[in-house]
């Protein structure tokens, strides 16, 4: 059976694997679709990512078909079209008795921790997966980079009242901006690529966008903006070190910095910076088991518009020579899709 592993940083190869075998009791079989490459894929194969070991198949991004179920699966049948939610987690840990299984201390995510779905079929648990009988393929990979948007937002507790500012118009700054756009709080995004804000721009009809150069500072921009106020919320989606520790000098006094981009570097800033404002941070790790229907509901209802979110595509015959240029910002790649089958 066909898949594909990230061998070493930079490196991709297609390996042939064992076909899975028939389901066990709790899971099932499905076939791959479609993959999404998202920004942990692409830190995964760049060799940036802290979770992630060599060699892996990755793929968590998943639109997939159920061909069979083991014994006591009652939510899915073969047949169904799924999105996958790909955080296993241990439903016994502290954080899962909490009911943040997205924090599990014996989490495995499949495509960072253990081998994901880039391969042309697959055993999973089947309380993983989430169907839709409305939603193409395509959709339902989009739908775990909108979970990751979606916990972003609730962890934002944003409302109508607050301004926020989105640092980072990449996937993953996009679908934090699809979720807060829902709240019908006043909207700033800021970028250093002029392509993405205007796709921002363009899609979102977003009419305050700040473009950061080497010339023009965000922040003289930003104090014009808000008349020196600043944003109540601002959510960095850089997982840029230096962006992130200068994310504090954006949030109004009281407000709160939401951490949703992932760097294996330090972060340091000056105490006061914090202090002085009382400002509130906070992590967004992955999402919640509810985010998945949720965001399935949204789109099947029209309320969240998937069409401009795929700018490019291949499938498993070029993804190993395609992939490398999905990394490079001057493409201008907000979603690749890899077609399996």
């Amino acid at each position: 059976m066909r898949a594909i592993q990230i061998v070493e940083p930079k490196k991709l190869r297609e390996i042939s694997i064992d076909r899975p075998g028939a389901p066990g009791p709790g899971q099932a079989l499905v076939r791959t679709h479609r993959m999404g490459v998202c920004g942990t894929d692409v830190s995964c194969y760049l060799g940036k990512f802290p979770f992630f070991a060599f060699p892996r198949i990755p793929g968590h991004e998943l639109g997939v078909e159920v061909l069979a179920v083991g014994s006591d699966v009652q939510n899915v049948r073969p047949g169904d079209a799924c999105s996958v939610e790909p955080y296993m987690h241990c439903g016994t840990c502290y954080a899962c008795r909490k009911g943040a299984s997205n924090c599990c201390a014996n989490l495995k995510v499949i495509g960072v921790m253990s081998d994901g779905g880039l391969c042309e079929r697959f055993l999973i648990r089947a309380d993983k997966l989430h169907v839709s009988t409305k939603l193409t393929m395509d959709q339902l990979a989009l739908v775990e980079t909108l979970a990751i948007g979606c916990h972003a937002s609730q962890r934002s507790q944003t409302g109508a009242q607050d301004s926020v500012l989105i640092i980072g118009a990449g996937p993953i700054g996009i679908a934090t901006l699809e979720f807060i756009k829902l709240t019908g709080a006043a909207i700033t995004v800021m970028d250093m690529n002029r392509s993405r804000l205007d796709f921002v721009q363009r899609n979102y009809a977003i009419e305050h966008c700040i473009e950061v150069t080497p010339e023009v500072s965000g922040l003289e921009i930003a104090k014009a903006m808000t008349q020196g106020d600043m944003y109540s919320v601002v959510i960095d989606a850089t997982g840029n070190r230096f962006s992130m520790a200068g994310a504090l000098q954006f949030v109004a006094p009281t407000g709160r910095l939401v951490y949703v981009g992932i760097t294996q570097d330090e972060i340091s800033f000056k105490h006061p910076a914090l202090h002085r404002p009382e400002v509130t941070l906070l992590a967004s790790r992955n999402a919640l088991p509810s985010d998945f229907p949720y965001i399935i509901g949204l789109i099947e209802a029209g309320t969240i518009k998937t069409d401009p979110w795929i700018t490019h595509r291949t499938n498993l015959d070029h993804v190993v020579e395609d992939f490398d240029s999905f990394t490079r910002p001057e493409n201008g790649v907000l979603k690749a899709i890899i077609e399996v089958v």
